[in-house]
């Protein structure tokens, strides 16, 4: 960032007036830049479905707009189709109930149809005068949202909308840069887009890519061969008890660790920090019967998640630490690779099919496994402890492969929202 911007910029987070700018309703501007009133700018759209025949869309916050029928399994337009409004490519829609992300509602424009309906308790609009694509990227940025946040007085109203008029919507202010620099502005946020759009289909193609491995380079049930293998090895895998090839850690922290290396268990992300991944510890003051996990042990939570039911299991990589006395912590016997075994869980339905025999019958939830019943299932393995060693590290690096490009995807997504904040309010002019 050069020098001028930093400077500029400091100026306006100290509330002062850079030179070439000046105060606005809404805050610090660019001199030549106006401000107006949404209703100034956009068209309120009224006209309704009547008979016609249209695609029937609700809003979904974080995605944008979702058929009704997918969505939640049926219709809901019921008698009020014909009340509908329709909408074309490239008009909005404010959808104003809230949700924890987005308490003051979220606005999309339609990009992916031609014409559709949606409900008349949304805003529809469009933009008259200006640039549809600059002001997509100001609504995407949430400007408005402190705005509406002064015009809802009332919280959410009983049929689950938040308590704000259409003339209130309406008079929510918006920045207006000249029409060029509107265009150029959401030319340089769209590219960056279209950068992070990239960037989630590869990692997803990745973990899909992990998926389908994982389906064939383990056999099938009642199966002794994979369908796919490294070259080299041909021999049958076996049938062992999970305690022939884990056994339990029994090591307690004492007085080695404090709160700060405490860790829990994210089926997303594994064995994570607490303070550093949730903000703070859980952990209660005594931590002394805590257990000892280091790089390569596998933890088993033995707490139930909507798609893991009989709870997660995940191998401690880069964080070590302490864990919850209520978790069960395995180390790999020797002969057997401690990231080949941890693959034989790695995908939710291996986990659920293995532990949903084990639990105890009238059971309340699964903490009533015990360590001896987690042992006691049997799981297919390869005998050879060097094609364990050639799947754990495969799986292993693919695993690096995909958190890289979530990784990118955060830079990404961090930059969209630097520009964001520096763009769409001239603190930094495209032209520079």
């Amino acid at each position: 960032m050069k020098p001028e911007i930093k400077t500029r910029l400091a100026q306006i987070r100290a509330g002062e007036i850079p030179q070439g700018y000046k105060n606005t309703p809404i805050g610090i501007l660019k001199s030549d830049w106006s401000n107006a009133k949404l209703y100034e700018i956009a068209e309120i759209l009224t006209e309704t479905a009547g008979k016609n025949q249209y695609e029937t869309l609700s809003i979904s916050a974080g995605i944008g707009f979702v058929n009704q029928a997918k969505k939640f399994g049926k219709e809901l337009s019921g008698k009020q189709y014909e009340k509908y409004i329709v909408l074309r490519k490239g008009d909005f829609s404010y959808n104003k109930g809230n949700s924890k992300s987005y308490p003051q509602g979220c606005i999309y424009r339609l990009n992916d149809r031609e014409e559709a309906a949606v409900p008349n308790v949304f805003e529809s609009f469009r933009i008259a005068k200006g640039c549809p694509e600059y002001y997509e990227q100001l609504f995407i940025a949430g400007f408005l949202n402190s705005q509406l946040y002064r015009f809802i007085n009332h919280g959410v109203r009983d049929d689950g909308l938040l308590n704000l008029t259409e003339r209130d919507f309406y008079s929510c202010i918006v920045p207006v840069p000249p029409l060029e620099e509107q265009k150029k502005i959401a030319n340089i946020l769209s590219a960056q887009d279209r950068i992070i759009e990239l960037c989630e289909r590869k990692t997803e193609q990745l973990k899909r890519m992990k998926k389908y491995y994982l389906q064939k380079m383990f056999p099938k049930d009642g199966e002794e061969y994979p369908e796919i293998r490294f070259k080299g090895f041909t021999d049958a895998w076996e049938q062992r008890k999970l305690g022939e090839v884990l056994e339990i850690s029994t090591h307690k922290n004492g007085d080695r660790y404090t709160k700060e290396d405490v860790l829990s268990v994210s089926d997303e992300f594994g064995c994570v920090n607490q303070i550093r991944f949730q903000g703070r510890s859980f952990a209660g003051a005594d931590i002394s019967n805590y257990k000892i996990v280091s790089t390569g042990d596998i933890v088993y939570t033995r707490s139930p998640l909507q798609a893991k039911p009989f709870g997660i299991i995940k191998i401690v990589r880069d964080e070590i630490g302490v864990v919850s006395p209520l978790y069960i912590v395995n180390k790999a016997i020797n002969g057997n690779d401690a990231e080949f075994i941890y693959r034989v869980f790695d995908l939710p339905y291996k986990t659920n099919n293995y532990l949903s025999p084990l639990v105890r019958k009238g059971a309340k939830n699964t903490m009533n496994i015990s360590e001896d019943e987690w042992l006691s299932g049997d799981i297919i393995v390869s005998s050879i402890y060097e094609e364990q060693q050639t799947i754990g590290a495969f799986f292993k690096d693919l695993d690096h492969l995909i958190t890289l490009h979530q990784r990118k995807c955060e830079e990404e997504k961090k930059k969209k929202k630097a520009l964001q904040q520096l763009l769409l309010t001239g603190i930094v002019r495209v032209k520079e």
